[in-house]
């Protein structure tokens, strides 16, 4: 795989995200750091930017956005999703 997704025990994957607050577009846009770097169109107000960020990678890889959920990085550029969903292709979203 690459450097940003990871197997956890339970099978779930494991997305390292740079997010880009206040884009135009919501996209993913390479790597940045050893993470998938995804702009996002929501500010970072009030989880905004974290919920389009969960709906743009469930969107992406095909699976239910309650199968999302944000482990770490409330608040920072830097965050950590798990992916619930073991048939997932990351590599969709690169």
């Amino acid at each position: 795989m690459t450097a940003w997704c990871s197997r956890a025990a339970n099978g779930a994957w494991i997305l390292r995200v740079h997010a880009q607050p206040g884009a135009r577009r919501t996209e993913a846009a390479g790597e940045h750091g050893g993470a998938l770097k995804i702009r996002v169109r929501e500010p970072a107000l009030e989880g905004r930017a974290n919920e389009a960020l969960a709906r743009f990678i469930a969107e992406a890889l095909g699976v239910a956005r309650s199968s999302v959920t944000l482990l770490s990085g409330e608040t920072s550029r830097e965050k950590r999703f798990r992916v619930d969903e073991p048939r997932a292709d990351p590599s969709r979203l690169g």
